[in-house]
């Protein structure tokens, strides 16, 4: 897992800082997100998550653009995110402590190597914070990092910075755990390709479908909305398998519904009676899981000669997908049996949080205390 720290270097401005600031009739709480000036406030322009990519230019000059959703509001969520931290009274440690006019330029370091991610989120919620924040990436999302290496810098005032560290790094940290395991599945799995599942923090789900695009993975269905997916409860309250992709073909007939259509089998005579029921009747259906067909041995070893089985049985007609006993050491042995795809919950259900350190020039610090007679 990748760590990150930030390092920060501290400046004492003899002119007032005008930086742009939140205005107090843009928020619940005021003032609890930006501080510098508290004479020259300039009203900041609320953006919906339509409009989010003009926080950073234009999202076209993403690296990996973020999976699309219907009504998903990433803006929302940086702004949770910022407000749960700040509660009603905004960041008291700072304003006890941060001279009202001091800046500082933070460096991000990593400590571990890996895969580095959210660092077109991370720039959002810095502008999100305080506009006139200046960010400097030496890499971009997807970037291998080394410990030690030094990648992005940012320029301003040192209560916004601080202020938005902790839900920077928040982010980071989760969306570059999942890109690193994502990049090391991807590659081992390879022919196959790695999807994540609906196994995501609940309202994360965009940010760690990112992660995983970022990684190298693929994208499995957003939610309920944008897949037909016939899994187990659904087949056994239909009365079978075949009765369940049957009920699908006249839905999405009747609704004049096109969309990418997977059932769930358990065993081989389930994989028969589709392949059988599909033969006789035009259908829908794009995908066929193959859940849990791959066995631990008490030696450590896995059996998939039940995956291979079923992957000759369908006999490319439609794409396949493994689920079930997915890990690390696993995945090789599962791409190599042709399937066409492998699915793993562990990629954003098990995620491992970031080792974070924060430090600042502490001598530089003192002296401008003492001339602010704040120590």
């Amino acid at each position: 897992m990748l760590g990150v720290s930030v390092f920060f270097r501290c400046v004492s401005f003899s002119q007032p800082i005008t930086t742009a600031r939140f205005q107090c009739s843009n928020f619940p709480f005021p003032d609890k997100f930006g501080f510098c000036s508290g004479t020259d406030r300039k009203r900041l322009v609320l953006m919906s998550a339509a409009s989010v990519s003009d926080m950073i230019g234009s999202i076209e000059s993403m690296e990996v653009n973020p999976p699309s959703h219907p009504t998903y509001d990433l803006k929302g969520l940086i702004r949770l995110a910022l407000e749960e931290d700040a509660g009603d009274r905004g960041d008291v440690t700072c304003i006890a402590t941060i001279p009202v006019k001091m800046e500082a330029e933070a460096y991000f370091l990593a400590k571990e190597d890996g895969v580095v991610a959210g660092i077109a989120l991370a720039e959002m919620i810095f502008k999100e914070v305080d506009p006139s924040l200046t960010i400097e990436w030496s890499v971009e999302d997807g970037s291998i990092i080394q410990k030690g290496m030094q990648f992005g810098k940012v320029l301003g005032c040192a209560h916004n910075i601080i202020v938005a560290e902790r839900v920077v790094l928040n982010f980071m940290q989760r969306m570059s755990g999942i890109a690193t395991l994502t990049k090391a599945m991807a590659e081992a799995a390879h022919p196959a390709l790695i999807l994540e599942t609906r196994k995501t923090a609940p309202g994360l789900r965009l940010v760690d479908k990112w992660a995983v695009l970022i990684g190298g993975g693929k994208n499995h269905r957003m939610g309920l909305f944008d897949m037909v997916m016939i899994k187990d409860n659904h087949i056994s309250v239909a009365g079978g398998v075949t009765n369940a992709i049957r009920l699908v073909d006249i839905f999405l007939e009747r609704e004049n519904l096109q969309m990418p259509v997977e059932v769930e089998t358990r065993t081989l005579e389930e994989v028969k009676e589709v392949i059988q029921y599909t033969s006789e009747n035009k259908t829908s259906l794009t995908r066929i899981m193959l859940d849990n067909m791959v066995v631990p041995l008490p030696n450590g070893d896995m059996d998939v000669s039940m995956l291979k089985e079923a992957v000759e049985i369908i006999n490319g007609k439609f794409e396949t997908e493994a689920s079930g006993n997915v890990t690390l050491e696993t995945v090789k042995t599962i791409g190599r049996t042709g399937v066409t795809y492998i699915s793993s919950g562990a990629l954003t259900h098990s995620v491992k949080a970031l080792d974070i350190s924060l430090k600042i020039d502490t001598e530089l610090a003192f002296q401008v205390g003492r001339r602010t007679k704040r120590m």
